[in-house]
């Protein structure tokens, strides 16, 4: 078969980031889903080998499921658009705006969406102007509890909560084994939720809200990939208004970062039923214990048909 007539999907797998196993295992039910609706479909590894690959056997459409840096902050995303690639999934600069979050928050925050205060400190920081100087004052300026996490990545890595001023120092390292810049933000006690967002014909759509609800209490990365280790409920158990509000500020934060195809926007409700939100993926799991497929089900869709319609969507736009 030439290159001219391949209609083959490349899925995109793996990388070197610290998520690479869930990016594998994402990759891999994606493509068994897009081959259960009938589609031709390989899971390519990001190596030195890709480009070679992606030119001898050119694909119809390139499907990235790359968590973290790398595959979540646009770069792969250029190399793929300069080859004239169809892809689905959000543009490199929207990435980019994406996987920031201090950037993220501060762009949806303009759209009206509420998001918690925070600081964003570098390493250099701390060794410029005292570690325990900048930490007192993050705490005068925050209060306590706050959550520390890296400004870039995903999966909770890196991801703290901080009850106590003794906790600080040790949640900012935690942080730094992951980024040069910590994010430190005011912690909003709540119902955590995810909201998946899908673009169709009549532009973007959040699927049923999906309650979180971890056995530890915190949805870090244990709880989020160990089946077992954490309880969903979809629809969440909240009130109609509320779930309303939660997929309002999906589609707002979807919309306002320039998002395409898919995305999902993790918030935490409080106890007045606001929606805070906290970050945004612009390659959701799609593990056995993701919340995205779990939202697919459960708006009565077919992950490997709803897959194979934004393949289609992005074959016609480019």
């Amino acid at each position: 078969m030439s290159s001219a007539s391949n209609d083959r999907v490349v899925v995109l797998a793996g990388g070197l980031s610290p998520e690479r196993d869930v990016s594998i295992r994402s990759g891999r039910r994606v493509a068994d889903a897009l081959r259960s609706a009938g589609v031709d479909t390989a899971v390519l590894d990001v190596d030195a080998g890709l480009l070679a690959a992606l030119a001898d056997h050119r694909p119809a459409c390139v499907v990235p499921l790359l968590h973290g840096a790398v595959g979540e902050d646009g770069a792969i995303r250029d190399v793929l658009v300069a080859l004239g690639l169809p892809v689905v999934g959000s543009g490199p600069a929207a990435c980019r705006r994406a996987f920031d979050k201090p950037i993220a928050s501060s762009l949806v925050a303009t759209a009206g969406v509420v998001v918690p205060e925070s600081m964003a400190l570098p390493h250099t920081t701390f060794r410029e102007l005292g570690a325990g100087a900048v930490l007192d004052a993050v705490v005068e300026r925050l209060g306590l509890p706050l959550m520390v996490k890296p400004t870039r990545g995903g999966s909770s890595l890196g991801a703290t909560v901080v009850r106590t001023a003794a906790d600080l120092p040790a949640a900012m390292v935690a942080a730094f084994a992951y980024g040069d810049i910590a994010l430190v933000e005011r912690f909003v006690t709540g119902t955590e939720v995810a909201v998946s967002v899908v673009d169709d014909a009549g532009g973007p759509r959040a699927l049923p809200v999906v309650e979180v609800v971890p056995d530890g209490g915190f949805y870090d990365y244990g709880a989020r990939y160990t089946a077992g280790a954490t309880e969903f409920f979809t629809p969440a158990r909240l009130r109609g208004e509320v779930l309303a509000s939660c997929a309002e500020v999906a589609v707002a934060v979807h919309r306002t970062l320039g998002l395409r195809d898919w995305s999902r926007s993790d918030l935490i409700v409080d106890a007045e039923g606001t929606p805070w939100f906290l970050e945004v993926n612009v390659a959701p799991g799609m593990t056995e214990t993701s919340t995205y497929p779990q939202a697919v089900l459960a708006a009565g869709l077919d992950l490997g048909a709803l897959t194979a319609s934004l393949v289609d969507r992005a074959i016609t736009r480019s």
